[in-house]
Parts: C-alpha cells; structure tokens; sequence
C-alpha cells in the first residue's frame, strides 16, 4: 500500500483535504454573501447622494455623512471579500487537484 509524502495512508490525507475544501467552499459562500451586502450598501449610499445632489431629497450633513459612510464602507467590504474569495478559490483548486492526485494513488478495484 503507498503511503503519502508525510508517511499517512492517503485516505487519510483524502478525508482532511476534504474537511479542508467544505471550510474553503463554506468561507467562499460567505465571501458572496458579505459581497451581496457590501454592493446593496453601495449602490443604496450612492443613491441617496445622487438623490441629495439632484435635490430630491434635502441636503442634510448627517444624511450625507451617513450616505457617505455607506458608499465607502461598502466599498471597502465588497473589495476585501472578494479578495478573499479570490484567494479562497485558487486554494481551493489546489487543494482538489491535490485529492484528485491522491485518489490516483489509491490501488482501486470494481466490485461487481
């Protein structure tokens, strides 16, 4: 039977690679959904300073503030999650290379 690189039987190393790509998919998910909110917030600051320039809303400073704080927050969120996720996909791909390569490696027979 081979073993791994580490000396591991690779059906061990397949199981924590695959406990590692569900915590890399689940932390992806999360990065679309901290996205979603970051680009609602976005757009929804940068309508009302629209709205406020254009006069359909009165120009109040703590509105404007607020409007403000939203458009460049959600910018800053929308940004570092999907650097994240960026990041998060490319592991992920390394790591399922790296099961598909150990499943390889497994001597398997059909079962009829």
């Amino acid at each position: 039977m081979y073993t791994g690189e580490n000396g591991s039987d690779p059906r061990d190393q397949i199981v924590r690679l695959e406990a590692h790509i569900d915590e890399l998919a689940a932390k992806i998910e999360n990065c679309r959904k901290f996205i979603l909110a970051a680009r609602v917030t976005t757009w929804g600051g940068g309508v009302v300073l629209v709205a406020m320039l254009v006069g359909a809303i009165r120009l109040d400073p703590a509105t404007m503030a607020g409007a403000s704080a939203a458009l460049l927050g959600g910018i800053v969120v929308w940004g570092s999650n999907n650097s994240t996720a960026k990041e998060a996909r490319k592991e992920l791909a390394v790591a399922e290379a790296h099961r598909a390569a150990l499943i390889e490696t497994i001597d398997l027979r059909a079962i009829s």
